[in-house]
């Protein structure tokens, strides 16, 4: 599958975020996108619950469960593949939650600077 050849902000291979909750567009564990992901879901986040009150204030509610969606409901701790342009939104708020950088995408950095992304590495 496409994530065997994705690489990461590091430049390595790219690593899975997350299982329980599984996350990702394709809902696979990995930040992975498509051109049909027109969130460009590929930081992987660790949710805090400071980011899920600026979302939710933003109209984007991602602690409620969404089944239709296969959206689980977040909680502060969760991993979570997160729109690139969400968490630079919430960066330049002051209240971006950290990340994993070995499962976040490349495609990162077409949106968001590395120093941005450097500043919440989760080692």
């Amino acid at each position: 599958m496409a994530q065997e050849k994705a690489k990461n902000i590091l430049g390595t291979k790219l690593q899975s975020c997350c299982t329980k909750p599984m996350t990702g567009f394709f809902r696979d564990g990995y930040c992975n996108t498509h051109h049909i992901d027109q969130g460009t879901h590929v930081v992987c986040a660790v949710i805090t619950d400071e980011f899920l009150q600026f979302t939710k204030s933003r109209g984007n509610d991602l602690s409620t469960p969404r089944p239709e969606h296969q959206f689980p409901g977040l909680k502060a701790g969760d991993a979570w593949c997160l729109c690139a342009l969400r968490w630079k939104e919430a960066y330049e708020a002051g209240v971006a939650p950290p990340l994993k950088p070995e499962a976040t995408h490349k495609k990162a950095l077409e949106f968001i600077s590395k120093e941005a992304l450097e500043k919440h590495y989760i080692q």
